[in-house]
């Protein structure tokens, strides 16, 4: 299904970037524990958002020319369970040099919860803020055809 889809959707250096990433994001706000480095507390990411980071940096393409303008993300998070809190930031921390430089430049989000306890998954999609309707029309045309 993954193969199929990557062929039929545009490449990720159009004006419209959509992807696909397989797994569940964590949150970021109620994953982080308590490490001791050199002595000092610190809070880190926890095991499950380490290692969906692994999972996304592996599956995440790169844009050629990185979006420098400020953008509109719409995303649609698969959970494979109804516990985990809807949250977008740990994805669009990972899509920094990916797709823009820098998550400042997101202006706007349009974020949907779905369920899939096979197949936990995000559709993202990107463009300039200015497409904010392209974006959203995107989005749903991929769920529609049951990414």
């Amino acid at each position: 299904m993954i193969s199929k889809w990557r062929k039929s959707r545009k490449t990720i250096d159009k004006d419209v970037a959509s992807l696909m990433i397989k797994g569940e994001p964590a949150s970021k706000a109620n994953s982080r524990r308590l490490v001791a480095i050199g002595g000092k507390p610190r809070f880190i990411k926890s095991k499950k958002a380490l290692n969906y980071v692994k999972t996304f940096n592996q599956q995440c393409p790169t844009r050629q020319e990185l979006f420098t303008e400020d953008v509109f993300v719409a995303i649609k998070i698969y959970y494979a369970t109804r516990r985990p809190d809807l949250d977008p930031s740990l994805i669009l921390d990972l899509l920094q040099n990916c797709i823009y430089p820098n998550d400042r430049l997101v202006k706007g989000q349009y974020i949907e919860w779905g369920l899939d306890r096979n197949n936990p998954r995000s559709i993202i999609v990107v463009s300039t803020l200015d497409n904010k309707s392209l974006v959203i029309d995107e989005l749903n045309k991929l769920v529609s055809k049951g990414e």
